[in-house]
């Protein structure tokens, strides 16, 4: 079955989808983003027969697919940036209307303030730590210069592991939904500690 699902996601839009959901996710975390990376590296995986244990061309698909993911990460955050660095008020406010927010905030502007980049990397793993992390670090003012390679190296991280995920599923297990169904879920447990490791860093003193 993933050998023709291979050849729908081996289509050169499949990069242009894939970007546009990473880019797409720092505003709307819903977007699931991280499966349909993993569903689209299995389906390369499955394609080139790196699953069947074939030599093929598979390096170039999934090399595209990092890029592809990488660079829409790292312009996904510097987009939620500048819109909080000229939020103001605005953004305050509706930061305040939400407990959620409010609570990450006091969690991880103390780390910010800090120079706190390992938070950046491991808030693009965690649900909607990607959005929190770049708002905050714009609404704080943070420099572009402090922040961006941060994201940059989240963002090619999360798109290596998830990438890595749905090529070494296909590759260990074979093109199957069992594959892709182990990707997600390890998928997700890198999200689950991320988070629970997020939720551990020291509120901002006041």
């Amino acid at each position: 079955m993933f050998e023709s699902v291979g050849a729908l996601f081996g289509a050169p839009w499949i990069y242009a989808l894939v970007a546009l959901s990473v880019l797409l996710d720092v505003f709307l975390p819903v977007l699931p983003s991280g499966v349909l990376v993993i569903a689209a590296a299995t389906a390369a995986a499955a394609g080139s027969g790196a699953a069947t244990g074939l030599v093929a061309h598979e390096v170039p698909d999934i090399l595209a697919l990092i890029l592809s993911a990488a660079t829409a990460s790292v312009l996904g955050d510097l987009a939620a940036y500048r819109l909080a660095w000229r939020g103001g008020d605005r953004l305050d406010r509706a930061i305040s209307r939400s407990r959620r927010l409010t609570h990450a905030q006091e969690r991880l502007g103390g780390a910010l303030a800090r120079g706190g980049g390992a938070l950046v990397v491991l808030a693009r793993f965690a649900p909607a730590g990607r959005s929190v992390v770049s708002l905050i670090a714009g609404a704080a003012h943070r420099r572009a210069r402090d922040f961006l390679p941060w994201s940059a190296l989240a963002g090619l991280s999360w798109a290596a592991y998830s990438v890595a995920l749905g090529y070494l599923g296909a590759h260990w297990l074979g093109a199957t939904w069992l594959a892709t169904g182990v990707s997600f879920v390890a998928l997700f447990g890198a999200g689950a500690a991320a988070a629970y490791l997020m939720r551990r860093q020291p509120a901002q003193p006041t």
